[in-house]
């Protein structure tokens, strides 16, 4: 018989926030919404990873014509640390990360240990708001030696226009 790991879905994006907003767009307001990631069960003694994804949406609105330009970014979470994202489960902890592209090749981030992050822009239309969705490419490791218990992370998502 395996052991399993029963983990709470993992809150890849928990809080949005807006900053650095120029003088000149002080009429726009961006937000931030999240489908979070959900591994599911973890069997430690597979080494098959599981991969999953989910989704940040950003819609923008501004009362007049604007050239839009933002940056999305996340944070470490609780590990402190890029290199190695953990859920954590009271003192145990499970790896994680969360990816830009479906290969998983590139750690999303903000940009510091080789980390990469969302740039994007559009024209906004007189007070009709604009959405855009990024998918997040979760996964969790396979061969983890970890006890069994509900696992949780949350990143923050951080909009810079």
């Amino acid at each position: 018989m395996k052991n399993q790991i029963h983990p709470l879905p993992l809150a890849v994006m928990a809080l949005a926030i807006v900053t650095g907003c120029p003088p000149a767009q002080a009429q726009q307001l961006c937000s931030a919404a999240s489908n979070p990631v959900s591994f599911g069960l973890y069997d430690p003694q597979s080494s098959n990873h599981i991969d999953n994804s989910g989704s940040i949406t950003v819609t923008c609105q501004a009362t007049v014509s604007l050239l839009i330009a933002y940056t999305v970014k996340l944070s470490a979470g609780s590990s402190g640390a890029y290199a190695q994202r953990k859920m954590l489960s009271g003192t145990n902890s499970l790896n994680h990360q969360a990816y830009l592209d479906a290969a998983r090749t590139q750690v999303w981030g903000d940009g510091s240990s080789s980390t990469g992050f969302i740039t994007d822009g559009y024209l906004l239309q007189v007070l009709a708001p604009v959405s855009r969705s990024y998918t997040v490419y979760g996964r969790v490791p396979g061969s983890q030696n970890v006890k069994a218990g509900s696992y949780l992370d949350t990143l923050t998502v951080l909009i810079t226009y």
